[in-house]
């Protein structure tokens, strides 16, 4: 296991977060997915760390030929125009409907592109939900009774995680299953000795 790894933990107890907007799912076929396999929820969106932790999971827990054990759970967080607004200082409100479409072709490009890395998963269905990426996240795993959570790391420093609020940080401590970050290192070749991870659980 790389050195450069974040920590994977099952957390026992969690707070209550507000339900985002609820989104229809679909499968890889169109229709909601209904399988017996245990989920896994990757969070994803438009960050090459994001990405990175999307390969790594397909590397890892569905390569080609390889037994699939999950039902993957694509799950992407759309924030609500106003608060896009809000936070770029704007404050007018005849900029919402641009926001809110510009924010809505975001989130589009990022399932495709989740949709081309996942091609060949069998077992795969795919959420936009509207809200914080935090509690998008830790609902989603709620809501799909998910074994593991996986996402990436943006490897922010203490100052700007202070500021911003880190999702793996939270979702290391509310989220009802495993929490599995895959950091990015500076050097890396896709091969199991290259990848960054690491992880430790403990009973829920």
């Amino acid at each position: 296991m790389a050195a450069e790894a974040e920590s994977l933990i099952t957390v026992e107890h969690a707070e209550a977060s507000t339900a985002p907007v609820p989104a229809k799912m679909e499968s890889a076929g169109g229709k909601p997915a209904a399988s017996g396999k245990p989920a896994m929820v990757l969070g994803i969106d438009d960050s090459e760390h994001s990405y990175y932790a999307l390969e790594w999971t397909m590397h890892h827990f569905f390569a080609p030929g390889q037994t699939q054990q999950y039902h993957l759970v694509v799950v992407s967080a759309k924030p609500p125009a106003s608060a896009v607004i809000g936070i770029a200082g704007i404050g007018t409100a005849e900029l919402l409907p641009r926001v809110e479409l510009d924010l809505k072709r975001s989130s589009a490009r990022v399932i495709e592109k989740a949709k081309e890395h996942c091609s060949h998963v069998t077992d795969v269905s795919y959420e936009v939900k509207e809200g914080d990426a935090r509690n998008v996240l830790c609902e989603a795993v709620e809501r799909h009774h998910a074994d593991m959570l996986v996402m990436g790391s943006h490897g922010y420093g203490a100052f700007k995680r202070a500021v911003l609020g880190s999702v793996s940080d939270y979702c290391t401590h509310h989220a009802h299953c495993t929490v599995m970050i895959v950091k990015k290192q500076k050097h890396h070749e896709k091969s199991s000795e290259h990848w960054g991870w690491g992880f430790h659980s403990k009973e829920a």
